[in-house]
């Protein structure tokens, strides 16, 4: 019961905020579905402390879903160590941003709906989280799909934002197609879409085959690349990224929600969920791995030239994503779940203490048109600093002591370095490059905010003031997952009581994790010293040295116009997939459907009937003579007809 009330409570929100919205007003609204998601997050934690500390996974079946012929598939919600910290991770997070986003929607026009979008992707989520099968799996999916396409575009008004949804619609879409050739050959293979079936029957497939195109494939290899795919999208890894940072045209709740802990680490989840499958197909885990770390490099790269403080955070977030992804990929599932978990914290922290940033400079986002708010937004900025050294990961290696990032990353880099394979240094080397990157862009978006003299308009910056309480509480929130999350799960998700915590939710053929405990020294240093670096580097040219950022970018002008223009990712895509398909469409649409299929068909038909007709009024000349002499070819045509007739 408890299980179905934290899933549905977000739906009912959802149902009671969109279709009686107006009869509740914006506050009823606003309490509806903030109380239905602070509920479901404190029965998250119940669940939490019984299902992952206390051991007591379950699977609860709530009907029939589908029955049709031998194939039979239930509703059921499957409840293990796995979905209870989602479960945490979702609620919590979802619920910091319903409460928030009370004081940033505050002067909007359509509260209700705001709400309701927000109610309804966490239900989607939390639907995916739970599933028992890979169809009701793709249900949620495609679910938060829907919900994040109604709230990155929730200011239709906006061509940019329709924009920007349609783009994250088409692109997960891509993904979606593998995800659901996945599911289908995980059919083939297992005559069965439900985990316990496949989790039980996976080692018996391990060397099966399958014949397409008269060519062998390994089919668990075949299987778990078209999963992933799917997760590609999800979770915008390079190639199906260029979503990601469109969708910062949605509200800045809506970006906190994606990009922290919902829709962006399904794909992490997916991967982990069927890590029984994943672990006998170890090229899938290969290419996993070295998508993964090519996304954490691939995004940091762009962090460091970009402009609007919201998009920096974005890339941030493909980045870490990469960790998580390069994590699993080595069969480190904890770390990678461990990672989503803390990040989830800083990365909602950071993204909401942006908002209010922009709600402080009037919904100003360019961070070179801001500076010296540290004396007018103190509060949001001690936040930020909490948000932004947890996402660097700041702490004692040789301590063991620091914010949550410190915890997690570190050990997901760890886990690189111990797998000693080709995938697993590559992993390893560009997650260091990535961790430099990361705490320069970081620094530099907190000293181009907050630090040395407004570059503000004046009448902006004079005026600029802390958000509301209803903003800035539930942060403190979150700033104490960034702070104490890491050191207080540490032994559960990767520590010594990792078995007992896990109990089967995930599964991996090697231990991976306790051979990351006994790296080096220097393996567990130098994400730090690396770090210290990226802080000094963004210090001297933002603060000591204001003039260094546009002399570098001079200096090295190819270099920085790759970085700003994102590798030209979206340039490409238009000159390969965009363009072309424009051309075909209106090709097809002027010569196909305008020439031919309407030029012969009903433009066709329509102009000989009217030249007929034009030609048959030349007759109508008003003449007596000209009718009798007509009148007397007829006589004349009849005459001969009947000769020639009645001659035969």
């Amino acid at each position: 019961m408890i299980d179905a009330l934290i899933v549905f409570l977000p739906l009912a929100g959802a149902i009671l905020a969109g279709l009686f919205g107006r009869a509740l007003g914006d506050r009823g609204a606003q309490a509806v579905t903030c109380g239905a998601l602070v509920v479901a997050a404190a029965l998250s934690v119940v669940v939490f402390i019984d299902v992952a500390l206390g051991g007591n996974a379950r699977t609860t079946e709530l009907f029939t879903w589908f029955d049709a012929g031998s194939f039979e598939l239930s509703w059921a919600l499957r409840v293990d160590t796995l979905t209870a910290v989602m479960f945490c991770v979702v609620t919590i997070v979802s619920a910091v941003v319903h409460v928030y986003s009370i004081g940033y929607m505050a002067e909007d026009k359509s509260i209700p709906r705001f709400m309701a979008y927000l109610s309804l992707f966490t239900f989607f989520m939390l639907m995916l989280v739970s599933a028992d099968n890979l169809v009701q799996m793709f249900f949620g999916w495609e679910g938060v799909g829907l919900a994040s396409y109604l709230l990155i575009g929730f200011w239709y008004d906006r061509p940019s934002a329709n924009a920007a949804a349609i783009k994250a619609f088409l692109v997960n879409r891509v993904g979606d197609v593998g995800y659901a050739l996945g599911i289908a050959g995980i059919f083939l293979l297992f005559g069965s879409v439900e985990f316990d079936q496949i989790f039980g029957a996976a080692a018996d497939y391990q060397d099966t085959v399958l014949t397409v195109f008269g060519i062998e494939w390994h089919a668990l290899t075949v299987i778990c690349l078209l999963l992933f795919i799917g997760a590609m999208g999800k979770s915008a890894q390079l190639g199906l990224h260029t979503w990601l940072p469109d969708a910062m045209e949605g509200p800045t709740p809506v970006s906190a929600l994606i990009h922290a802990a919902t829709m962006v680490t399904a794909g992490v989840f997916l991967v982990c969920r069927m890590s029984p499958v994943f672990e006998y197909a170890p090229d899938a885990l290969t290419v996993v791995t070295y998508v993964g770390a090519a996304t954490a490099f691939f995004a940091a790269t762009v962090g460091l030239t970009q402009t609007d403080i919201k998009r920096v955070i974005a890339y941030s977030t493909c980045s870490q994503l990469g960790y998580m992804f390069f994590a699993a990929g080595v069969s480190a599932y904890g770390a990678a779940m461990f990672h989503l978990m803390t990040h989830a914290f800083f990365k909602a922290l950071l993204f909401l203490g942006a908002g209010a940033v922009i709600h402080a400079m009037h919904h100003e986002q360019d961070m070179f048109k801001m500076g010296g708010l540290y004396k007018k937004i103190p509060l949001t900025y001690g936040l930020m600093w909490i948000g932004s050294l947890a996402l660097v990961g700041f702490g004692i290696p040789g301590l063991g002591v620091g914010l949550a990032g410190f915890y997690s990353k570190d050990i997901v880099l760890e886990a690189a370095y111990a797998a000693q394979s080709a995938a697993g240094g590559f992993a390893f080397w560009l997650g260091i490059a990535a961790a430099l990157m990361t705490a320069f862009y970081s620094f530099r978006l907190l000293f181009l905010t907050f630090h040395g003299q407004t570059r503000a308009d004046q009448h902006t910056f004079d005026h600029a003031h802390e958000a509301p309480r209803v903003m800035i509480w539930p942060l403190y929130l979150l700033a104490a997952g960034a702070i104490g999350a890491g050191a207080i799960f540490y032994g559960f998700f990767v520590g010594d009581g990792r078995e007992t915590f896990w109990n089967g939710a995930i599964f991996a053929l090697s231990d991976i994790i306790e051979e990351a405990h006994h790296v080096p020294f220097w393996v567990k240093a130098l994400p730090m010293a690396v770090t210290l670096v990226g802080i000094a580097l963004a210090w001297a040219m933002y603060v000591w040295r204001p003039d260094l950022p546009a002399a570098g970018a001079r200096l090295f002008r190819p270099l920085y116009l790759f970085s700003l223009r994102k590798w030209y990712f979206d340039e490409l895509y238009d000159a390969v997939f965009v363009r072309p398909a424009w051309y075909l469409g209106e090709g097809l649409w002027k010569a196909g459907d305008g020439a031919l299929i309407d030029g012969v068909g009903p433009n066709g038909v329509a102009a000989v009937t009217r030249s007929l007709a034009r030609r048959a009024s030349r007759l109508q000349s008003g003449y007596v003579y000209h009718y009798a002499f007509a009148m007397l070819i007829g006589v004349v045509a009849l005459v001969t007809w009947y000769i020639v007739t009645a001659g035969g």
